[in-house]
């Protein structure tokens, strides 16, 4: 039974997916991908399916009828990923700015010590060189105002670059989770620590994107801030990160460490 699966969401990102995939399974790691893909019109679920013919099982393809979000294509991945017995699970883009070559330091982390593991650009040793300035200012403040307000252990609260323990993902109500887009992670991140498991960054140098288009627009800043509002205004009310009745399990005794 495979111990890691990676979850790589995908829409139009042909261009990457191929040398992605190739470089995922050459890591000297028991692992298996999971591309998500939202009907790319470029034709990247069609060649996802030509690439997990030649992988042996190795590769897996969910295909979604649209542009559904990232969180519930994340949601879809976890559910897949459990369903074929992950015991870890990785999270990351597919446009080569979370590079595959820091998944063993993420699993290695996670075997010794971490319930969740973060690639993050914000602790000693990571970096963003790729970015200008106002782009570095933007990422350092949003995650400076969301790790503040959230009262988060996390550094890099909005990196999706990240390995859960099998445990987090069957403890959290998956199904419950609001946010979508990117504020998904950070709703995620929030969730996770209020349950008490253990979080842990390890450094990565996030480049930005060579092949395709951003696809952080506006609209999901807008909606990052949104939900780190909503996530404050519940803090301060003192109500838990999700409704009682979403509640899976008892949440484990708070250990996190940041």
């Amino acid at each position: 039974m495979t111990e890691i699966f990676v979850i790589v969401p995908t829409y139009n990102e042909k261009e990457n997916l191929p040398l992605l995939t190739e470089m995922l399974l050459a890591l000297p790691l028991d692992l298996s991908v999971i591309v998500v893909d939202d009907a790319s019109p470029d034709g990247t679920g069609e060649l996802a399916d030509a690439l997990a013919r030649q992988q042996a099982g190795r590769l897996s393809v969910i295909h979604r009828t649209g542009k559904l979000g990232l969180g519930t294509a994340y949601v879809a991945g976890f559910k897949h990923a459990l369903a074929q017995g992950a015991a870890r699970v990785v999270t990351m883009d597919a446009d080569f700015s979370h590079h595959p070559r820091y998944i063993p330091a993420l699993v290695q982390a996670s075997r010794e010590r971490y319930d969740l593991v973060i690639g993050s650009r914000y602790v000693p040793g990571g970096d963003t060189p790729d970015f200008p300035f106002q782009r570095r200012l933007l990422s350092w403040g949003a995650n400076r105002i969301t790790h503040l307000a959230l009262g988060l252990h996390a550094r890099d609260t909005t990196a999706g670059f990240r390995c859960y323990r099998r445990e987090v993902l069957e403890t959290l109500p998956l199904d419950s989770i609001f946010s979508n887009g990117y504020s998904f992670l950070i709703e995620m991140l929030y969730m996770v620590e209020q349950a008490g498991f253990t979080v842990g960054e390890v450094p990565i140098i996030f480049e930005d994107r060579k092949r395709g288009r951003s696809k952080i627009s506006q609209q999901e800043i807008t909606r990052a801030l949104y939900t780190v509002a909503r996530l404050l205004w519940r803090r301060l009310a003192g109500h838990p990160p999700y409704p009682a009745s979403h509640r899976k399990v008892t949440p484990k005794q708070d250990h996190t460490e940041g």
